[in-house]
């Protein structure tokens, strides 16, 4: 794939944007989509009149019942088109963004007769979120309970299996592998701009968000596969009680966004453009490339290897580029987060991942200017500027 984006190289120290301004990188804001999305124009505006809507129901024969249809239409479609997710003879639960469908999953995989609460686990290094979103209204159906690698505990245990990786971009596998283990599959990544599709993913219980697919965070959408009946009611039971069921509105202008990815994958080579997923692809092959040469000219940093595989999606071989950088510090330094604060970069510390301060996660999403301050902070930093 032949990249045809460019970074728009417009900031320095004597601009007005330049180091002098904070560049808040902790969080995975996923504004480098928003060129795609201008340039696509009306064909994903929709238009909701008045009267739409209305009721709480969307379709009172399905087991979730306020799953929007064309929503749940274009779901399948666009994971057929993709290849990296079975949704035969699956439930699709739709939920307030991926967030809410991880508790609806700890939820539904929950005892409510348990004589205590379920160990909850993940291999460190793991979501930053996933200890709070487990301990945070203090339940007595589950609990937090550290890294997967380290578990012990006879008995039941939830392990929450995030493929491709956030923070460190690796692909995972369950960890702790016992007779009594429930998963959740959060595969949040796992399209063909970040990692090399292998498979259709097929696990009892998979996640995935509007916000990493397209980059459309602000709709609050994402969807659980889901291959056991009742675990699909007892989701769907959550959310009925937290929210009610999920937005119409965003489903119908998920649906309408999906389709536009999926038309431009079907369109690509009978039509001049790039698809979706060629676009990103592309820039984030770029931008890891710049990000790549930057740490290699010192001996500061240290980025984490990965070794290409062929993708079924692009029919090639082709490179993880992860959506986030897992940045190690080198040497003496053994707070990376400090060091790039002083450097008016925000990122997230290692150790709110179960790893060592020594690391930091960056976001590789958002806009090509903050990026490209980034990246010239980054080279000022190992030049001791």
């Amino acid at each position: 794939m032949s990249s045809t984006s460019s970074l728009v190289n417009s900031t320095r120290a004597d601009h007005p944007g330049g180091r002098e301004t904070v560049i808040n990188l902790d969080h995975g804001d996923p504004t480098i989509y928003e060129r795609f999305w201008r340039q696509v124009g009306d064909k994903t505006t929709i238009i909701i009149p008045g009267w739409q809507s209305l009721s709480y129901f969307s379709d009172g024969s399905n087991i979730c019942w306020f799953l929007e249809t064309e929503f749940a239409r274009e779901v399948v479609r666009l994971h057929k088109v993709v290849g990296n997710a079975v949704t035969e003879g699956r439930h699709i639960v739709v939920g307030t963004g991926s967030s809410q469908l991880i508790l609806a999953a700890l939820y539904a995989l929950s005892s409510p007769d348990a004589a205590e609460p379920i160990s909850v686990v993940s291999a460190a290094p793991y979501y930053s979120s996933y200890p709070s979103m487990a301990d945070y209204q203090k339940s007595g159906l589950y609990k937090w309970a550290g890294d997967a690698e380290n578990f012990d505990k006879e008995g039941p245990y939830i392990e929450l299996v995030t493929s491709p990786n956030n923070p460190d971009g690796h692909r995972r596998k369950a960890m702790v592998n016992r007779s009594q283990g429930q998963f959740i599959h959060d595969l949040a990544y796992y399209w063909p701009q970040y990692t090399p599709i292998s498979s259709p993913s097929d696990h009892d219980l998979t996640l995935f968000t509007v916000s990493k697919t397209t980059g459309h965070a602000g709709m609050r959408i994402g969807w659980a596969i889901v291959k056991d009946k009742e675990v699909a009611k007892k989701m769907t039971k959550f959310i009925e009680i937290s929210t009610i069921g999920v937005s119409k509105d965003s489903q119908l202008r998920a649906a309408k966004v999906l389709k536009a990815v999926s038309d431009s994958c079907e369109q690509e080579n009978s039509q001049d453009g790039e698809s979706f997923f060629t676009h990103s692809y592309n820039i984030m092959a770029q931008r890891w490339k710049q990000l790549r040469a930057v740490v290699e000219a010192g001996d500061l940093f240290t980025l984490p290897q990965f070794s290409p595989a062929f993708c079924t999606f692009f029919g090639q071989e082709t490179e993880p580029q992860p959506a986030f950088i897992w940045l190690k510090c080198e040497g003496d330094i053994e707070d990376c987060e400090s060091l790039l604060r002083e450097h008016k970069i925000v990122a997230r510390s290692g150790r709110h991942f179960g790893a060592s301060p020594k690391y930091v996660r960056i976001s590789m999403l958002d806009t090509d200017e903050t990026f490209i301050q980034l990246i010239d902070r980054l080279s000022a930093i190992q030049q001791g500027k």
